[in-house]
């Protein structure tokens, strides 16, 4: 279960009890992640530690923590040098829910918040799996997708007429902790797998029973079946069939 007080104290200590919304962005490094990162670790003595020639963002016990909000493939190098060594946990923030903030650039106004109509799940990290594929079976190797309620501040330079399209995003502020799920052996990715698909499914009726998009779909088979969770058995039509493989 999350630890309530402890995130509240991260929070606290990164953006301040009292501190204004102008006031966002000031920091060397983005707000998720150095809310996050002192939320797996308060003590700064454990953080941004120099191991192997690389920097790792928290280093407790002899075990490293990497926060990584995208772009896991910026991640290879590290792996292929910490994974033998010691135990890797990745930490991926998912937005479950989002309201989004506009700010005006020449003003600095900004606008009042709406809510995004997408709302984040664990599916959400697959695609950055796929980009560390050849590491997901090593044993040393573990995950923690954390959902979190954010503000998301969004500067208005897109190349649209109201200039949302294309824009950059300036910042994400977290909200609340809503959930941790841990994945640290191949095993844990049964978790996702919905229970309804007992027998031959294939790929359209596995979105449908998880509820996300086809492609996101194809992307999660195929690393659940490169993690011996499913495994491929034929085909229907043109679609290929897949089921929940046996463990023996």
């Amino acid at each position: 279960m999350p630890d309530q007080q402890a995130f509240q104290a991260a929070k606290d200590k990164i953006i301040g009890v009292d501190r204004q919304r102008l006031g966002i962005g000031t920091l060397s490094e983005k707000t998720v992640h150095a809310i996050l990162k002192n939320y797996y670790q308060p003590d700064e003595d454990h953080q941004e530690i120099p191991i192997e020639n690389y920097v790792a963002d928290i280093y407790t016990d002899g075990e490293i923590i990497e926060i990584q909000t995208r772009q896991f493939n910026k991640l290879r190098n590290k792996l292929t040098t910490f994974l033998p060594l010691y135990p890797v946990t990745i930490v991926y923030p998912i937005p479950r829910e989002k309201w989004v903030i506009w700010i005006d650039e020449e003003s600095g106004e900004l606008s009042k918040p709406r809510k995004s109509p997408k709302k984040g799940t664990p599916y959400t990290v697959f695609p950055e799996l796929y980009k560390i594929k050849p590491f997901l079976k090593n044993q040393n190797l573990r995950l923690k997708l954390v959902l979190m309620d954010m503000e998301e501040y969004k500067l208005l330079n897109g190349w649209s007429k109201d200039k949302k399209k294309g824009a950059s995003r300036y910042d994400r502020i977290p909200t609340k902790l809503i959930d941790e799920v841990e994945i640290n052996c191949p095993e844990d990715y049964m978790q996702f797998v919905p229970y309804e698909l007992e027998g031959e499914f294939t790929t359209k009726e596995f979105a449908k029973a998880v509820h996300i998009p086809s492609a996101l779909a194809g992307t999660v088979v195929n690393i659940l079946c490169y993690m011996d969770i499913i495994e491929h058995i034929g085909k229907r039509g043109r679609a290929y069939l897949y089921q929940v493989k046996e463990i023996h």
